[in-house]
């Protein structure tokens, strides 16, 4: 009997932090096993890349349906139908109904492309240059419904250069992105960290 936790990747777009954990999930040591890529796009090049791979996909957008709760239920249904255990959101651009992260609460995780707290939301490599800091980063959390909170998993540093612009720190901030996301979704599956209320536990103790 396998004991690794099934897992859902969400994704909008191309899909590139769920490959890197795809590559993760292919070592039979690895504590995660993905049974679902769901996306709200269907033309998201990651289904593709999801469907090489041999895993499941599915894709359900807001507007085929008439209400958020009808939403919120297809979605149930999906992972339900998939035994799913933990959702893993990888640039998925779909706000989650504050009913449907209070039903999966502290079962979401989430990669977000700085050092949060700070520069919630979009636009971050932006707001980072602008803002002068000499250092950025990306974090994986837990989810909550006010956006980008929750208990922080783990977090990586990139220091921002003189002559950087939004891609070019983007695209070192994405090489992080790749490396923390695996590791920490590591740290939750395999139950070294867990979560108490708003407090990050570790059981490695």
């Amino acid at each position: 009997m396998s004991t690794r936790l099934n897992i859902a990747i969400f994704i909008s777009g191309r899909g590139s932090n769920m490959v890197s954990l795809l590559e993760a999930c292919k070592s039979d040591e690895y504590p995660a096993l993905p049974v679902l890529v769901l996306s709200n796009n269907p033309d998201a090049p990651g289904l593709l890349a999801a469907q090489q791979a041999g895993i499941p996909t599915a894709t359900l957008t807001r507007s085929e349906f008439d209400t958020r709760d009808a939403y919120d239920h297809a979605l149930n249904d999906a992972l339900n139908s998939y035994n799913v255990e933990l959702i893993c959101l990888a640039g998925f651009m779909q706000i989650l109904s504050k009913g449907f992260v209070e039903k999966w609460r502290d079962r979401i995780i989430n990669i977000h492309p700085s050092l949060l707290p700070s520069f919630k939301g979009l636009n971050t490599h932006e707001r980072a240059l602008e803002a002068g800091v000499e250092f950025t980063g990306c974090t994986v959390h837990y989810v909550r419904y006010e956006m980008d909170t929750g208990p922080i998993i783990s977090q990586a540093v990139v220091t921002v250069r003189d002559d950087d612009t939004a891609e070019t720190l983007a695209a070192r901030v994405l090489i992080e992105e790749h490396k923390i996301y695996p590791h920490a979704l590591k740290l939750v599956a395999s139950g070294t960290v867990r979560v108490e209320g708003e407090n990050l536990i570790s059981t490695s103790l």
